[in-house]
């Protein structure tokens, strides 16, 4: 962590266990993906629910590799929400595909809106990405009857989300394939590294063929004499992960559910202390139980400089980030794909994340909420005395 920062955005909780499982695998000199991967993968799929889960080097070649799995060709439509980080429409773009971007239900709810959805599938649409935002699951029963009712594929982007439920049902063995990333900043860290879930026995042969360049066998069944050449039956992609990540994520994976209680012990004094608040909207307010609790986003009141703010939770010692600009916004994406999205033009400007990791304390939320507050009240005072001034 940056020694400027009393309280970080993010940090990972790695230690001895991690130090040890990367000594090993160094080691052993294998350091492709082989048996550790494959056992990180059996537990991932166990901690899902899932029939198979499918690991590769991040979570855009994840769902890179599940919109193929889906079908998706050039000229296919599927439907995103703006609102998410880029690689969820980069995936779309490298298939070819067109990106539509789909709203979100509200400040209150930063997810993909079904009923937008609906309304934006046309013949051409082949999947849907709701995206699990801050680690709290979608509507999953209204998305699961809009794909069976329209024959689209459900691929679900839980980068935020490993260990979250819709319900009784962990995300990861829901929709058609899930998509999971382990960055550095995420609730399991391995630095780099993605994980696709599926109960479909033909996605997941189709996934694991395609991940390392679509080779009948792989080098570790070669060196241990399983086999001694190799068909290529596609044109598929290096996205392996490598036994040195593998060997973090089971460490990280056994890890997951106690910091994710952590997550949401924190999330819950965040609210708590911020719940209150008329000039302040707390996205999913008192949905922890159920959630990753990936990150802390607040939505702003309108007209409140949002970079004035940050700057002064920097000079307080508080990194703080914005989850995310708009992906249509972005010079890659504007003006060439429908963007029909105001509930999202609406908040994106007034959305602020503040600090949420398993290596906080309550003490620090409350550092974080004293300056939120400070600062919102000298906002009020000024709006006040403007008014006044102006009546």
């Amino acid at each position: 962590m940056d020694a400027q920062w009393k309280v970080a955005l993010s940090d990972i909780d790695f230690g001895a266990e991690e130090e040890a499982a990367v000594a090993a695998v160094i080691r052993s000199k294998w350091l492709t993906m082989g048996e550790r991967t494959a056992e990180f993968e059996r537990e991932f799929a166990a901690m899902c629910g899932a029939r198979h889960a499918v690991a590769v080097n991040n979570c855009t070649a994840a769902l890179h590799l599940a919109l193929l799995a889906a079908g998706v060709q050039p000229g296919d439509e599927v439907i995103v929400p703006s609102l998410t980080f880029v690689a969820t429409a980069n995936a779309v773009l490298y298939c070819g595909a067109v990106p539509v971007f789909g709203d979100v239900v509200g400040a209150a709810r930063l997810h993909l809106d079904p009923d937008d959805v609906e309304r934006k599938i046309t013949s051409r649409t082949r999947a849907i990405v709701p995206v699990h935002y801050a680690g709290y699951a979608c509507d999953m029963d209204a998305f699961r009857s809009i794909s069976a009712s329209h024959g689209v594929k459900l691929v679900e982007d839980a980068a935020h989300a490993p260990g979250a439920r819709w319900k009784t049902q962990q995300v990861g063995s829901i929709g058609d394939l899930t998509c999971f990333s382990f960055f550095s900043n995420k609730n399991l860290s391995t630095g780099e590294g993605g994980m696709i879930t599926t109960n479909d026995d033909a996605m997941a042969g189709h996934l694991r063929l395609n991940r390392s360049h679509g080779m009948t066998t792989l080098t570790l069944d070669r060196h241990k004499g399983h086999a001694f050449t190799y068909d290529v039956v596609s044109a598929g992609y290096n996205y392996r992960l490598t036994e040195l990540q593998s060997a973090l994520g089971l460490v990280q994976l056994r890890k997951l559910e106690r910091n994710n209680a952590k997550r949401r012990a924190l999330v819950d004094a965040y609210w708590q202390r911020l719940g209150g608040r008329q000039d302040l909207t707390l996205p999913f307010a008192g949905d922890s139980a159920s959630s990753a609790c990936h990150i802390f986003p607040v939505v702003l009141p309108d007209g409140i400089e949002r970079e004035r703010m940050q700057n002064g939770m920097k000079a307080a010692g508080i990194q703080t980030s914005i989850h995310y600009p708009l992906v249509h916004r972005f010079t890659n994406f504007r003006g060439r794909f429908s963007s029909d999205v105001p509930r999202s033009e609406a908040i994106a400007p007034r959305l602020l994340t503040l600090p949420l990791h398993p290596l906080m304390e309550v003490a620090d939320v409350a550092y974080v909420c004293d300056h939120v507050e400070s600062h919102l009240n000298q906002v009020a005072v000024a709006q006040g005395s403007a008014a006044g001034t102006n009546s």
